[in-house]
C-alpha cells in the first residue's frame, strides 16, 4: 500500500440485491489479477469473499467483506456487500468508508428490492455510482426493457458505457460506446448511436470542453477520463456496463472503466465536528491532523475484536498513541492489520484512504472517532423484528449473555435488553432471516443453543381520569405494629408537557417538592403539610409508588403518563416504619388508579411498504385489517410505491411473510417506533384476561 498515492486509490463497495453475482465478481477481480491463485466459487464453497461458515452452508453473503488488488496502476479497496436487505447494515457499514457504490444487477431478474436499497443509500451518503449487468450470459435476458426500467428507475443519468456483443449463451463480448471497434456482430444495441449522447452527459460538467466539442473539437482520451469521473461525483452521469462475473467476459473492461473513473480520495467531501462544534472540511493530507474512523467491527473465532478503520487524513501509525473523541487520554493502538477476506497481514502505518482492522484496542466501537475531530454518526435503521430467547441448558445464562454481547457489539442493526416488564431476553433484528443467522452463529461460535418463543408486547398502563382516595396500612401482631395512611391524587399527564408549567402553585397551592421521571413521564408532587406524614418516610412512600409504576395494576405492564399529589397521611410514633409506608403508597396507588379510567397502551409504529403499484390497493387493505392507518403514499420511482401508514406493533411482528404472500417477494417495508396509543376496548378485555390467566399459572 505503501508503493500507491493518495491519488490512486480507489474505494468501492459492490452492492445489489441477492444473487446478483457480487460475490462471484469479486473473487473473479481477485484471480483474474493474479493477487489469488486458487479456484473460487460461491457454489462449490470455495469462495475467497464468502468464508463464514454460515455464508457457505446458504451461500448468499452476510457480512461486508473487504478485499484489496492492484489493477491498471490504481490499488483497489473493495467491499462485497449482502445482497439482502435483513443485512443492510453491513452494507451501510461499507458505504461510509468508500467514494464509490458499484450497484450489481441480475440482468435476467432485473430491478429487485434490494438494489432499490442500496442505490438509495448510496445516494444519500454522496457516493459515486456505477451500475453492472451482470450475468449476461444467462437465458430470457429482456435487454431493452431492462435498460427502460433501469432509466425509469434510476434517472436519464444511467448511460450504457458498453453494450453486450451477444446475449445468454451467446455472450462473447462488450463493446465500448466510446470507442466501437469494427466487429459489432451480436451487438444487442448499436454502440455508435449512442456516443454522441454518452459524451454529451461527460463534458456538460465542464464548459469549455463543450464549447470546443460543439465547435467540432472533440475531447482527448484523457480529458475523457477526467471529465466522466467529474460526472459520476456529481451525479449527472452513472456509467453502465455489462459483463458476466462466472465466465469473465466483460470484466477486463469493467475493472478498465473503474480504473479510469472510480472516484479518487478526495473527490467526496468529507466533513467533521471540531471540539467547538464548528463543521469543517477534511482533506486527504497524509501530513495533516488525525481524522478516522471505526466503521465496521468483527470479532473472530478466536475472540479477537477487529476494529475495521477508514483514514481520512493524517497518518495513523501501530502501536502509537491515538487521540479519540470522548476520552480524555489517548487511545494505544494495536496491531495495524491489512485485510484480505479473511486472511491479515500487519502494516506499520496508514494514510488518508487506507483501510485496515486494528486488533485488540478494546475502547474502539462502531462510530468511534480517531483524532479531534468527530466524524458524522452512522445511522442504521432500527431493528424491530424480536424474539425472547433463553438458553436450551441450564447454567448457560451467562455465556448466552457474553456471546449476544459480541453480537451487539459486531452488528449495529442487532439489540439485546432483559425487559424488566415482562422478564423476558428479547433480540431484535432486521428480521425473522436475521436472527435465523444469529442463532446459527451462537450455535457454532459461542457453543450456545437457544430456545425462542415470539416476544411479549411491551403494553403500558395508564389512566385517563383524575380520582382521589386514600390507603391505611395497619397490622397488628402482637409486638410492634405497622402503620401507615396515605392520601393521593392522581392526574393524566400528558405526554411532552413542561413539567415546570405544569407544576405550578395554581395547580398544586401546598406543593413542596416536585420528582420526575422523564422514561415514564412519571410526576409525584410532595403536598404533605405540617408533618402529617414525617419527611423520613417519604423516600419509603415514592419508593411504594415506583414499585407499582413498574409492577402495573391493571395487567402487570409497567404505567406511565400520570401524575400523583401526596396531600395527607398519618402516622404512628411507634408502628409507622419505612415498610409501612411504603406498602400505603403501593396499595393507595392501585386502588385510586383502578378509579381512574384505567387503559392499555400499545406500542404504534411507523411502517413505509413500498410495493409495484398494482398491490398498492392490496396493501392498504391489509393495513386496514390490521387496525393501522393509512398516512399517504409516495412514488419511490418507476412503477413502484411507497404506502406510509401507522399500525399496532403487535399486529406487523411477522409482516414479512404476509408481504412476501400479498406481492410475490416483490415488496419491503421499515418499520421504527413511533408512539404509544390506547388499546380499542375490546382487545384490552383480552390482553387482561390473558395477563391474569399467566399470572395464576405462575402462581
Amino acid at each position: 500500500m505503501a508503493d500507491f498515492s493518495v491519488a490512486d486509490i480507489r474505494n468501492i463497495a459492490f452492492c445489489g440485491h441477492g444473487s446478483s453475482g457480487k460475490t462471484t465478481l469479486v473473487d473473479k477481480f481477485l484471480t483474474s489479477t493474479g493477487t489469488v491463485n486458487r479456484p473460487a466459487s460461491v457454489d462449490e464453497g470455495t469462495s475467497i469473499c464468502d468464508f463464514d461458515p454460515e455464508e457457505k452452508e446458504h451461500k448468499y453473503t452476510i457480512e461486508a467483506k473487504l478485499v484489496h488488488f492492484n489493477y491498471g496502476g490504481k490499488r483497489f479497496q473493495v467491499f462485497d456487500t449482502p445482497g439482502y436487505p435483513d443485512f443492510i447494515g453491513q452494507t451501510i457499514c461499507a458505504l461510509r468508508a468508500v467514494e464509490t457504490a458499484v450497484i450489481v444487477i441480475n440482468a435476467q431478474a432485473g430491478i429487485e428490492v434490494n438494489t432499490r436499497r442500496v442505490f438509495a443509500e448510496a445516494k444519500k451518503a454522496g457516493l459515486g455510482r456505477f451500475v453492472v449487468l451482470n450475468k449476461m450470459d444467462q437465458e430470457n435476458i429482456d435487454f431493452p426493457h431492462l435498460l427502460e426500467s433501469l432509466q425509469e428507475m434510476f434517472g436519464k443519468a444511467c448511460k450504457l458505457v458498453n453494450v453486450p456483443l451477444g446475449l445468454g449463451q451467446e455472450f462473447r463480448g462488450v463493446a465500448s460506446v466510446l470507442k466501437p471497434p469494427a466487429d459489432l456482430s451480436g451487438a444487442v444495441v448499436d454502440p455508435k448511436k449512442l456516443t454522441d449522447s454518452l459524451l454529451e452527459s461527460i463534458i456538460e460538467v465542464d464548459e469549455e470542453a463543450t464549447e470546443r466539442y460543439f465547435e467540432g473539437i472533440p475531447p482527448s482520451e484523457e480529458e475523457i477520463g477526467r471529465l466522466m469521473t467529474k460526472a459520476v461525483a456529481e451525479g449527472s452521469l452513472i456509467p453502465v456496463m455489462c459483463c458476466s462475473g462466472k465466465t469473465g467476459v466483460g470484466v477486463p473492461e469493467l475493472l478498465d472503466v473503474l480504473a479510469a473513473c472510480a472516484l479518487p480520495v478526495d473527490m467526496v467531501k468529507r466533513t467533521a465536528v471540531d471540539g467547538a462544534g464548528q463543521t469543517v472540511d477534511v482533506l486527504p493530507d497524509p501530513a495533516g491532523p488525525l481524522v478516522a474512523q471505526v466503521f465496521k467491527t468483527r470479532i473472530d473465532p478466536y475472540v479477537q475484536k477487529l476494529s475495521f478503520v477508514r483514514v481520512y487524513s493524517g497518518t495513523l501509525k501501530r502501536d502509537s498513541v491515538a487521540p479519540m473523541v470522548g476520552f480524555r487520554k489517548g487511545v494505544k493502538i494495536g496491531p495495524l492489520l491489512e485485510v484480505q477476506a479473511d486472511e491479515t497481514e500487519q502494516i506499520d502505518e496508514v494514510g488518508p484512504g487506507g483501510i485496515v482492522a486494528i486488533a485488540k484496542t478494546e475502547e474502539l466501537k462502531t462510530g468511534s472517532s480517531l483524532g479531534e475531530l468527530t466524524m458524522p454518526p452512522l445511522q442504521f435503521p432500527t431493528p424491530m423484528v424480536g424474539l425472547a430467547v433463553s438458553p436450551k441448558s441450564r447454567g448457560d445464562e451467562a455465556k448466552l449473555s457474553g456471546a449476544l454481547s459480541k453480537i451487539v457489539e459486531e452488528d449495529p442493526t442487532f439489540r439485546r435488553e432483559l425487559d424488566t416488564q415482562t422478564k423476558e431476553m428479547v433480540i431484535t433484528g432486521m428480521s425473522e432471516l436475521h436472527l435465523q443467522i444469529i442463532r446459527e452463529r451462537l450455535k457454532r461460535r459461542d457453543k450456545v443453543e437457544i430456545e425462542t418463543k415470539e416476544p411479549k408486547i411491551p403494553y403500558r398502563e395508564t389512566i385517563q381520569a383524575t380520582a382521589e382516595g386514600m390507603y391505611r396500612h395497619k397490622k397488628q401482631t402482637g409486638g410492634r405494629g405497622q402503620f401507615g395512611e396515605v392520601h393521593i391524587r392522581m392526574f393524566p399527564l400528558p405526554k411532552n408537557v413542561k413539567i415546570e408549567e405544569y407544576a405550578t402553585k395554581a395547580r398544586f397551592p401546598a406543593m413542596k417538592e416536585i420528582h420526575y421521571d422523564e422514561e415514564n413521564n412519571f410526576l409525584w408532587i410532595d403536598s404533605i403539610v405540617g408533618g402529617a406524614i414525617p419527611g423520613n418516610f417519604m423516600p419509603a412512600v415514592e419508593k411504594g409508588f415506583r414499585d407499582r409504576l413498574e409492577r402495573g395494576v391493571i395487567a402487570g405492564y409497567r404505567v406511565q403518563d400520570i401524575c400523583i399529589e401526596v396531600f395527607f397521611g398519618k402516622h404512628h410514633p411507634v408502628d409507622s416504619s419505612e415498610q409501612a409506608f411504603k406498602t400505603a403508597a403501593s396499595m393507595a396507588f392501585k386502588k385510586v388508579f383502578l378509579e381512574a379510567k384505567p387503559a392499555l397502551l400499545e406500542p404504534i409504529v411507523r411502517i413505509e411498504v413500498t410495493v409495484p403499484s398494482k398491490y398498492v390497493g392490496d396493501i392498504n387493505s391489509d393495513m386496514s385489517g390490521r387496525r393501522g392507518r393509512v398516512l399517504g403514499m409516495d412514488s419511490a420511482g418507476g412503477d413502484l410505491q411507497t404506502v406510509i401508514a401507522e399500525v399496532p406493533l403487535a399486529e406487523v411482528t411477522t409482516y414479512a411473510r404476509s408481504l412476501s404472500s400479498i406481492t410475490g417477494g416483490q415488496g419491503s417495508y421499515n418499520i421504527e417506533f413511533s408512539h404509544y396509543d390506547i388499546v380499542p376496548p375490546n382487545i384490552q378485555q383480552e390482553i387482561i384476561a390473558k395477563a391474569k390467566l399467566e399470572e395464576e399459572e405462575e402462581e
